[in-house]
């Protein structure tokens, strides 16, 4: 695979909750769940700790452990992350870090993925359509709510507000079997990725993208996936984030464009098989 890659946190003063890395033969890209400012956690690293060492983690089992099952790979680097957590953490928090999860590799002739939570694997066949995998972690409950927040101004005391009330619904939910799943401190979460494999002779390209990148599409509507991937072809991943960033500045009270946060931390890895 050739590969390249491109994030950028959502504000110049803030750490990047998105982690990307990747081998000739791998690659993961994580988006890790933000929190809300002043709800507990039980944790005393935080998010972008937790997606660093779980990212690290889950490429080296990607590229030394082919006996294991890309969802095995995760598990197995899920408990591994949580082990570095130390007896100073509640790993049973509803709030403990967590993350979305991309995740592929070379196996034989095939191309094996993994995806969990609202990031977005791209796939470009040498044929027809692209196929995109992913955001198969919906909460319906919290949708109404969701709405309620995109409706407020950017910044106020009730978008706060309400953004609290959406977050504590979707936390009680998570990994509890009535909500979304996504990778956090138990293993069982790996079960419920979605993962397959596709020949390698039928794929031309990849793209994974955090739900920050995938705004260009999903969000803002300024190309179709196809536009995309020749996008990324072309120019990279670094000139899609641009192009994102410069519609978020251009409309920053998010009324044409109602979403949750003005910018997001925004991430995309480009691999040519």
């Amino acid at each position: 695979m050739q590969l390249q890659l491109a994030g950028e946190a959502r504000r110049p003063d803030r750490e990047s909750e998105d982690f990307a890395a990747a081998s000739p033969e791998a690659l993961v890209l994580l988006d890790g769940a933000s929190s809300p400012a002043g709800l507990e956690s039980g944790c005393r690293h935080g998010t972008a700790w937790y997606v660093r060492r779980l990212g690290v983690h889950l490429l080296a089992r990607l590229t030394d452990r082919a006996d294991r099952s890309i969802a095995e790979c995760l598990a197995d680097a899920i408990v591994e992350t949580a082990a570095l957590h130390g007896g100073r953490c509640d790993l049973g928090h509803a709030n403990t870090p967590a993350a979305m999860v991309v995740a592929a590799r070379r196996h034989g002739d095939s191309l094996e993925y993994l995806v969990l939570g609202d990031s977005l694997l791209v796939l470009e066949f040498t044929d027809g359509p692209p196929k995109v995998i992913g955001d198969n972690q919906r909460f319906p409950g919290g949708e109404g709510l969701r709405r309620q927040v995109w409706a407020t101004v950017p910044g106020s005391a009730e978008r706060a507000t309400l953004h609290l009330e959406y977050a504590l619904a979707v936390r009680a939910a998570r990994n509890r079997g009535t909500g979304p799943w996504i990778a956090a401190a138990s293993p069982r979460a790996a079960e419920h990725a979605e993962t397959g494999f596709v020949p390698l002779d039928r794929l031309h390209a990849l793209a994974a993208l955090t739900d920050g990148a995938s705004r260009y599409t999903e969000r803002f509507g300024l190309g179709s996936w196809g536009d995309v991937l020749r996008l990324l072809a072309e120019s990279g991943p670094g000139e899609l984030i641009a192009r994102v960033r410069e519609v978020e500045r251009a409309d920053a009270t998010c009324e044409r464009w109602p979403r949750g946060k003005t910018h997001d931390d925004a991430s995309a890895v480009y691999a040519l098989l």
